[in-house]
């Protein structure tokens, strides 16, 4: 097991989730011809997208959690881990039901499982993170003070990952796919494009580009003692294999060439995932169609109605919460939430940590809230935020 794996783990899921939110929140976009009648509720509705994605930002990469969590440990325990998101997701006025939460989390894990077991080299799992970093840094692209925190993040990713061998990201490689290995949900876009079994296991693909740095295999080169090449053998290599693509920049700018990491959720194709075994429907998602779309516009819309509307709450002040909603109506919502199996509830919040690990204890202890479990939607996160400032 890898000591450095956890921030890969945590920046890359935190990217996958603020995709996924970012493009629930965009989809509550008032049509043009009622904007003039309701601009100001409009107004409201982009403003407090910003406010989410910012508040989100912020409190994923506050500087002195992210001094613990690159410190050299184990990784989180499943629950650990999956309660850290929760309360990442409600670092603003957004509130999620927890069967709507589950829906996120699902989605997140396995687009990174995905793109785990995608990558040509180890090596290129920074490739992909540097994916998730470069679309975070555009959502905060107008934050001077954000932006200070998502660079400095690329500094230390750079300066602890990039001096590291091939033997070390395969060790970290083995620890993530150890991470995932019970977590086989089914998605339908996976499931079609035959990249997924009906157990919910991924097929790896046998064509494409090869790794860089490798040849397309298919020939073995016989040497003598003395280092003469005196034969060559030809052999089926089972596979539509072609020459490796130039290497991708592992520098704070620059072209990462794989598109592994980047936000699948920016154009439309509406997909269901389900829990392999007993679990019902888990999520919805959509992935990126390179070829123009016809039916973009109408497939927004049926993702919209899949995943159900943005339900805005206004009391007397106006800055109120909201909740999402990731199922279609309310009544499945609800269903789902009685019917989730016992492990997967967390209304208790105490975390315990890796065993002789004092740093994590401490650092996980306090993601700990106190009084009443259930957000509200007036409170905007405010306890989360306070104890990441307090950091």
């Amino acid at each position: 097991m890898s000591s450095r794996t956890l921030p890969l783990l945590f920046i890359n899921l935190g990217g996958e989730m603020l995709y996924i939110l970012d493009q629930r929140l965009r989809a509550q976009n008032i049509p043009a011809d009622k904007a003039k009648k309701v601009s100001s509720i409009a107004g409201w509705i982009e403003e407090d997208r910003k406010r989410v994605m910012n508040d989100i930002i912020t409190t994923m990469f506050n500087k002195k959690f992210l001094e613990e969590l690159f410190k050299p440990q184990e990784l989180y325990s499943k629950k650990a881990l999956r309660t850290v998101f929760d309360r990442l997701a409600h670092a603003s006025i957004m509130r999620l039901n927890q069967a709507s939460m589950d829906k996120l989390y699902d989605l997140m894990t396995m687009a990174f499982k995905y793109q785990v077991l995608l990558c040509p080299r180890p090596k290129d799992i920074l490739l992909v993170s540097f994916n998730h970093m470069d679309a975070i840094k555009d959502f905060v692209k107008d934050t001077p003070s954000i932006l200070s925190q998502v660079d400095e993040t690329y500094r230390q990713l750079i300066e602890m990952y990039t001096p590291l061998s091939s033997g070390d990201f395969q060790l970290i490689r083995q620890t993530l796919l150890i991470f995932f290995q019970d977590m086989h949900i089914r998605v339908s876009i996976f499931l079609k494009d035959k990249v997924q079994n009906s157990n919910g296991r991924f097929v790896l693909p046998t064509s494409g580009p090869v790794p860089h740095g490798t040849q397309v295999p298919g020939l073995i080169r016989m040497f003598s003692c003395t280092g003469e090449e005196v034969n060559r053998l030809q052999f089926n290599n089972g596979g539509s294999y072609t020459s490796a693509t130039r290497e991708g920049s592992f520098e704070i700018f620059g072209d990462r060439v794989t598109k592994l990491g980047t936000n699948m959720y920016s154009v439309s194709r509406p997909v269901e995932t389900h829990m392999s075994g007993t679990s019902k429907n888990s999520a919805q998602h959509t992935k990126v169609n390179a070829a123009p779309n016809p039916l973009a516009k109408e497939e927004l819309n049926l993702l919209a109605k899949l995943m159900g509307g943005l339900e805005v709450q206004k009391p007397g002040n106006a800055d109120s919460g909201f909740r999402v909603n990731l199922f279609a109506t309310d009544e499945e919502e609800e269903e789902a939430l009685i019917s989730r199996p016992d492990e997967l509830s967390y209304g208790v919040i105490n975390i315990q940590a890796t065993k002789g690990n004092a740093e994590l204890a401490k650092i996980m202890g306090e993601f700990t809230e106190s009084g009443d479990q259930s957000p509200s939607a007036s409170s905007k996160g405010d306890d989360l935020l306070a104890m990441m400032d307090g950091l």
